[in-house]
């Protein structure tokens, strides 16, 4: 690929790697630092996390969120 992350890219995964206290204060930062919808952000994580420039820039945060990840479709 090559290519950098984008700006709100590499914002996402700041944030993530922040660790936001509560669901509700993570969705006010995500709406007010970031100018997305929860439902947007959510998608672009994700896809983030199959990302191989992701993992690039951010090993450590992009694979703890894979374990989350991993963990919750186990429980389902």
């Amino acid at each position: 690929m090559g290519e950098e992350l984008g700006e709100i890219e590499r914002a996402v995964l700041a944030l993530e790697r922040r660790g936001v206290v509560s669901p509700g204060v993570k969705e006010r930062v995500i709406r007010e630092e970031l100018g997305l919808v929860p439902v947007r952000y959510y998608q672009l994580l994700n896809a983030l996390l199959d990302d191989p420039r992701a993992l690039a820039h951010d090993p450590v945060t992009v694979n703890r969120l894979r374990r989350v990840r991993e963990a919750r479709r186990g429980e389902r």
